[in-house]
């Protein structure tokens, strides 16, 4: 007995199989030939010393890093910082590239998903004299899938994704700068406003110097030549006081144009607190600088653009391998001619395109060095801004050792030398002392106040460069888990990483 003959739409499934299996085969065979990528740059293992050589503040005894500026309990530091991070331009460029880099993160997983768009036409007409006037219309949808043999399109959603992780991180190292530059130009003026005190009751006393002393040369006591230098030490303590003045005021104008506060404002914001240095909290510092990599954003970013570099280059080799696209189309379709209408529904699986470059002037090869040599320098930029990390929270250390060591002789340099001015002006006034001795007196005891107080604004500002050498306190999850709280302040609204 003969085997049953197939129909027609049984051989043409037939023919469309073999077709499909024939393009599966050719692929298979293409991707034997082809040559596998090479191995990628290696990553970076930066080794970073096993201890911290500097002293640590306070013996490393750990406090809230997060909430450090907080713990200067001054409410208008805080105040300063959160309205200087809603209105910095800084951040404001940082937060855009983040979005664009959320964007791009989107874009390069919807390239490895299947892409589906839904087609319609509609014609009237006739294609010749002898067919009747006819009318059709088609709707449906058409899909195109790569196929990531080789894992370009995964390495290029890995960059995307690494890049977006960078840019995240960028934001909030950015948001730790503003916070540190705030602080530091505050600092400025609270030192600033201390000096000025220092230096109205030192010109208060040159003019009651030269009261007494104009007074004593008119009745013969003294010679004209002290009554001359005491008009011209009063005349130097008002240009001190002028010159004090107008550094405090630009001061003002500065922090103005960082917060975005009105003048008359930030004056009535500052008022309560003038000439009072903030005073920090200890710091909480590890003694291994692992410790540093979690909390470094800007270290956070160069370890992510590493990662990124190196998923471009595993991108750039697969394009140099064989592609694989599978398409589809499914819809419906109606027509009309003569009096007579069909209806019904279309479907295609396939083609299966496999393409494979073969000439290209070396472009695909150059682009695949280009990116091995992007990776092998985000990798030398990694390792060096690890290197400058530690280097930064090692000098900021040095510094707080160094003015804790000075301190103490400081302030017991200042004390002996007001009193001894102190001492001079009874004996110059009884008498006893010339005036060129108190003038001496009065500049030592200047100068040593002075020092005092650049002392203690050298030590706090070494304090805020120790807050940005350790990364204010951010960590990974903390973007990941996308926090927007101003380091060391209350949360912001309109921050969102």
């Amino acid at each position: 007995m003969s085997p049953p003959v197939a129909s027609t739409p049984q051989r043409m499934n037939r023919r469309r199989t073999s077709r499909v299996a024939g393009a599966l085969l050719a692929a298979a065979v293409l991707v034997g030939c082809a040559t596998p990528p090479g191995p990628p740059p290696a990553d970076a293992a930066a080794v970073a010393p096993a201890r911290w050589e500097a002293p640590l503040p306070h013996g490393g005894q750990p406090t809230e890093l997060s909430r450090w500026w907080q713990q200067f309990g001054d409410d208008a530091l805080l105040g300063l910082i959160e309205s200087a991070q809603l209105h910095s331009p800084t951040l404001a460029t940082a937060r855009s590239r983040m979005e664009q880099a959320r964007a791009a993160a989107v874009a390069a997983g919807a390239a490895a998903e299947p892409g589906v768009s839904a087609v319609a036409t509609a014609g009237r007409g006739r294609q010749d004299l002898r067919t009747p006037l006819a009318t059709s219309l088609t709707a449906g949808l058409q899909a195109s899938w790569e196929l990531d043999l080789f894992g370009g399109l995964a390495a290029g959603r890995d960059a995307a994704e690494a890049r977006l992780a960078g840019a995240q991180a960028s934001w909030h190292d950015a948001r730790v700068s503003v916070a540190a530059e705030t602080a530091g130009l505050y600092l400025q003026l609270r030192a600033c406003e201390a000096q000025l005190d220092v230096t109205r009751r030192d010109a208060a006393s040159r003019e009651q110097s030269l009261t007494l002393t104009d007074l004593s040369a008119r009745a013969g006591f003294q010679a004209p030549s002290a009554a001359a230098l005491a008009r011209a030490s009063a005349a130097q303590g008002r240009a001190l006081l002028t010159a004090q003045q107008a550094q405090c005021d630009q001061l003002i104008k500065a922090l103005v144009a960082l917060t975005a506060i009105d003048e008359p404002a930030l004056r009535a914001r500052l008022a309560p607190g003038a000439a009072r240095l903030p005073t920090p909290a200890p710091l909480a510092i590890d003694r291994v600088p692992a410790a540093l990599l979690a909390q470094r954003p800007d270290l956070r970013n160069a370890e992510r653009e590493l990662a990124a570099a190196l998923a471009d280059a595993r991108q750039t080799e697969a394009d140099r391998l064989p592609r694989v696209v599978l398409t589809g189309t499914l819809g419906a379709a109606a027509a009309r001619a003569g009096g007579e209408s069909i209806r019904g529904t279309t479907w295609t699986l396939g083609p299966v395109t496999v393409s494979l470059p073969l000439l290209d002037g070396g472009a695909r090869s150059a682009r695949s060095d280009a990116a091995r040599a992007r990776a092998e320098e985000a990798e030398a930029l990694y390792r060096a801004r690890l290197r400058s990390a530690v280097r930064e929270v090692e000098e900021a250390l040095v510094q707080l050792a160094s003015t804790a060591a000075r301190s103490e002789d400081a302030a017991i340099a200042a004390q002996g030398f007001e009193a001894s001015f102190r001492a001079t002006e009874a004996r110059q006034q009884g008498g006893l002392a010339s005036l060129f001795e108190l003038e001496d007196a009065r500049r030592t005891a200047l100068a040593a106040n002075t020092a005092l107080l650049d002392l203690q604004r050298e030590r706090i500002a070494a304090w805020i460069s120790l807050y940005r050498a350790a990364g204010g306190g951010w960590a990974p999850e903390a973007a990941s888990a996308g926090t927007g709280a101003t380091p060391g302040a209350a949360p912001l609204a309109a921050a969102r990483p």
